[in-house]
């Protein structure tokens, strides 16, 4: 997926989620969102990539403020969410897992290069992660 200079791109690791579930990324908001990128689950990391759009400048705003279909929360809490079950489109259990975008500095998006993630997929109760990811790591350069 490329990006462009007013434009990043990022990558989510989904670790080892819990088997015969569906995920997806989050496309829009509220009842009007479309689950994209569609993934079964079968016991192995999934994978998400998607292009977030970024607003302002490090001369307006201390961290990069971004926007577009996949991006949600406001400004200096946005987020990306993972949907599972029933909002991925498939069936059973549903629930939706919130992927920070904060702490993303200038010094990342200036490099021009993709940034990546990896988030747990299986909470320590043995179901899905859903809510905030906690501890979150974070994104690093891919």
């Amino acid at each position: 997926m490329a990006a462009n200079e007013n434009s990043i791109t990022l990558h989510i690791t989904l670790e080892k989620p819990p088997l015969n579930l569906t995920y997806s990324l989050q496309k829009g908001s509220g009842s009007h969102y479309e689950p994209v990128q569609v993934q079964p689950s079968k016991g192995d990391d999934l994978q998400f990539n998607l292009a977030v759009e970024i607003k302002g400048t490090p001369e307006t705003h201390d961290m990069p403020d971004f926007r577009g279909p996949f991006v949600q929360g406001p400004v200096g809490g946005r987020f990306i969410y993972l949907d599972i079950g029933s909002y991925a489109g498939g069936g059973g259990w549903s629930g939706r897992l919130k992927i920070p975008l904060t702490g993303i500095t200038w010094a990342q998006v200036a490099t021009g290069m993709e940034l990546q993630t990896t988030v747990p997929g299986t909470g320590k109760n043995g179901l899905p992660n859903c809510a905030t990811v906690k501890p979150f790591v974070g994104w690093r350069l891919k």
